[in-house]
């Protein structure tokens, strides 16, 4: 690689990271609610895994016994997805913007020290890709979940927005995959 496109690399690295900064202080502000730091840490503890395991649980008794194949492909993919991004997140050692920069407001303790990616978005995105392969009308439910669990992250100071961008993306990289699988 030559000098010059070392340079446009940084470059835009540098830009990124300060948009990035930015994006999340513009999202962090709204903590000055009340209303809205106890929705989304409601969301953000739900997205822990409770909201998860509770419909993997009642997924066969909604639908029928049939439905504990979704339910196993959930908790399959659950756990392929933990062990990736915490691969990832010991490799990456990204620190989480409430640890890097005073002014992001911390309002929930953090699961882990390492910010990226964020397995919050990683797992809602998984599981809801997952559950919407079996019963497209659960996307109603899941879908607006996994984008308040996403955002929750980000309004709360404990990831930035490419955090969660790649939680996403491999959320939902791993549950198509797994789907071909099936």
């Amino acid at each position: 690689m030559n000098d010059m496109a070392v340079i446009r690399t940084e470059y835009w690295l540098h830009r990124l990271g300060n948009a990035d900064l930015n994006l999340c202080l513009l999202f962090n502000r709204s903590c000055r609610y009340t209303v809205v730091v106890r929705f989304f840490t409601c969301v953000s503890r739900l997205g822990d895994g409770m909201f998860w395991y509770g419909l993997i649980i009642l997924l066969p008794f909604i639908y029928d016994q049939s439905a504990l194949q979704a339910s196993i492909h959930m908790m399959l993919t659950g756990l392929t997805s933990l062990a990736v991004y915490k691969i990832i997140k010991q490799l990456t050692g990204r620190r989480r913007p409430c640890n890097m920069h005073a002014e992001i407001f911390l309002v929930a303790d953090p699961l882990d020290y390492y910010s990226f990616p964020s397995g919050h978005t990683l797992h809602a995105v998984s599981f809801t890709v997952v559950v919407m392969h079996y019963y497209p009308e659960m996307g109603l439910i899941c879908i607006p979940f996994a984008i308040a669990v996403a955002l929750s992250r980000i309004i709360l100071g404990l990831h930035y927005p490419t955090d969660v961008i790649a939680g996403a993306l491999l959320g939902s990289t791993l549950a198509m995959t797994s789907i071909q699988f099936i």
